[in-house]
């Protein structure tokens, strides 16, 4: 009976051991905000943020919400596997000639549930080089 109570608790704690281990998905990303510099009114401006899934378990990003109708996001869709990497594209178009400040705000199954990532730059009339 000793020998089956022992047996019996070292497989429970391996098997707590074992999940304990496992990290959730988590990102990391190249880089967080973007600053396009000065760009010329009422011509879109792109960048791609990448990022790579450092947890275990697959990521899935189920928002990705704007703080105004003039920023527009793409992202990827699919689970991303562990050690794999994904984008989310954003494009900012300006209307007006001013200083802008935005930020796009992930909501994902990572670690970190809710994730910020910023653009920023200055919108000048006319064509800029």
């Amino acid at each position: 009976m000793k020998k089956l109570l022992l047996l019996f608790t070292l497989i429970l704690g391996i098997s707590v051991a074992s999940n304990a281990q496992s990290k959730p998905a988590e990102f990391k990303f190249d880089k967080e905000t973007y600053d396009f510099g000065k760009i010329p009114n009422n011509k879109p401006a792109t960048v791609d943020f990448k990022f790579t899934n450092i947890g275990d378990q697959p990521l899935i990003l189920t928002k990705v919400e704007t703080t105004c109708g003039c920023t527009v996001p793409e992202y990827t869709k699919t689970p991303i596997k562990k050690g794999e990497t994904g984008t989310i594209k954003v494009t900012y178009n300006p209307t007006a000639a001013l200083p802008f400040s935005k930020s796009i705000t992930i909501t994902s199954n990572a670690k970190t549930t809710t994730k910020v990532l910023y653009i920023k730059g200055e919108t000048v009339a006319g064509s800029t080089k």
